[in-house]
């Protein structure tokens, strides 16, 4: 009789528990279920982490550029249309960054989805002809490759900016999902605080400054330039991964000496051979400012990101700022 009545009484608290899992089980996947029902396509890798930052767990957000592709390039395929098309929001930085953007919206339902611009309150500086690995009139290698903008897109390499950034994709994200806007207003509160953080520390190494003036392979960089008053001095005929001509090599080496420079900056790491040729014969250094267009696989697994690497960015400068010198004069090239 005790037996039975102990039986009885382990299979009723079995149940019990099942039961408890169960009601926690259906309760959990229909979170992850409300989240899943909001996702977010965004462009190219700044984008993505600003949005990310903001949406948190409240949906799922996609970085549509490949991890390490040139965003300047890119050009979405029809079934990338279409999971755009598919999702609840679309977030893109400026029409002169992603150019394909107007003529792909264009045709779109009206409210067929949020369609979300990151410059939307930022006043862009004009645009000049922006050489990546800058293939000069005389300087030009195969497979190099150029990008004219009528508007300078680089903002977001401007802490400042990259708030102004945070703050309208919030802004329109919660306009358009009212029933999100607490969540997205923390999540940007948090993630603000950190990009202020960011500006305190570049305004703080840049206050006393005794180099101004940085000369890049890159020029992406001029918001940051303006905003910390310091020079951005772009230079061309040179890549990350192909050797000087003997030619653009004597020219180099010239400049370099004229002006004193100790340090040029690549967007990548270049090759070893091109590091160690242009330390030898142009007695320059080679650091890396990362104009955070794409990361690669690689730094995305080792937990980089929008913040790290403009810590990175920070450091290189330094290299620079903290040296004595004088204002480096533009390169006279032939036109």
């Amino acid at each position: 009789m005790r037996k039975k009545f102990w039986l009885t009484l382990m299979v009723l608290s079995v149940g019990s528990v099942l039961t408890a899992c169960g009601n926690d089980s259906e309760e959990t996947s229909s979170d992850e279920s409300n989240e899943a029902d909001f996702s977010v396509i965004t462009t190219f890798y700044p984008i993505y982490d600003f949005t990310q930052n903001i949406v948190g767990e409240e949906g799922n957000v996609e970085l549509l550029v490949p991890a390490g592709t040139e965003p300047h390039d890119f050009e979405p395929s029809a079934q990338q249309i279409a999971e755009i098309q598919d999702s609840d929001a679309f977030v893109y930085h400026d029409e002169n960054m992603e150019t394909w953007v107007p003529d792909t919206v264009e045709g779109w339902e009206e409210g067929q989805l949020s369609i979300v611009q990151g410059t939307e309150n930022i006043e862009l500086m004009p645009g000049n002809e922006e050489d990546h690995d800058h293939e000069g009139e005389e300087h030009r290698g195969e497979g190099e490759h150029q990008h004219s903008h009528e508007y300078d897109p680089h903002t977001w390499v401007d802490p400042k900016l990259a708030i102004q950034e945070v703050e309208a994709i919030r802004d329109q994200l919660s306009e358009d999902y009212p029933e999100k806007e607490d969540a997205f207003a923390e999540n940007a509160e948090n993630y603000i605080g950190e990009l202020e953080e960011l500006d305190q520390e570049y305004e703080a190494s840049f206050a006393d400054a005794q180099q101004k003036s940085f000369v890049t392979q890159h020029a992406a960089f001029a918001y940051l330039a303006r905003e910390y008053d310091l020079n951005q001095v772009p230079i061309s005929g040179l890549s990350s991964e192909e050797e000087p001509s003997p030619e653009r090599l004597a020219e180099l080496k010239d400049y370099v000496e004229e002006n004193d420079i100790q340090y040029i900056y690549f967007e990548e790491n270049a090759s070893d051979d091109i590091a160690s040729t242009l330390a030898d014969e142009a007695n320059v250094e080679l650091e890396v400012l990362n104009p955070l267009e794409s990361l690669t696989d690689q730094q995305i697994d080792n937990g980089e990101d929008y913040i790290s690497v403009m810590e990175d960015n920070l450091s290189a400068l330094e290299k620079t700022t903290n040296t004595e010198g004088e204002e480096v004069q533009p390169e006279e090239t032939d036109e």
